[in-house]
């Protein structure tokens, strides 16, 4: 993770396993960034395996994000995360979008 006091914006990278056999690590570094301030950034782009855990810690953060008035973004949703979010429920892109905030086109 990385911090950029300029922006005020915290930076997060999941790694390519976000099961839940890695899901503790992941969890820690969230509340870690919860701990600064400003937005936090979540790219998602090297993620190849996810599972329902993966999904339930990110809409946790977004929640969590949204009650303390902190955006959550994420970035860059890789198709394997994708698809592990639609077989969790989220069945359309603008579902997905709905409970996902994502960043789109550099904004």
């Amino acid at each position: 993770m990385t911090h950029d006091p300029a922006g005020a914006k915290n930076s997060l990278r999941l790694p390519s396993d976000f099961s839940i056999s890695s899901i503790r690590g992941i969890y820690e570094a969230v509340r870690e960034a919860f701990s600064r301030q400003g937005r936090l950034e979540i790219d998602c782009s090297s993620v190849d395996k996810a599972d329902v855990t993966s999904v339930q810690l990110l809409l946790s953060t977004a929640k969590t994000g949204e009650a303390q008035g902190r955006p959550v973004v994420l970035t860059e949703l890789s198709q394997p995360l994708r698809n592990t979010i639609r077989r969790a429920g989220f069945s359309s892109d603008a579902m997905i979008d709905q409970h996902f905030p994502q960043k789109k086109g550099g904004s």
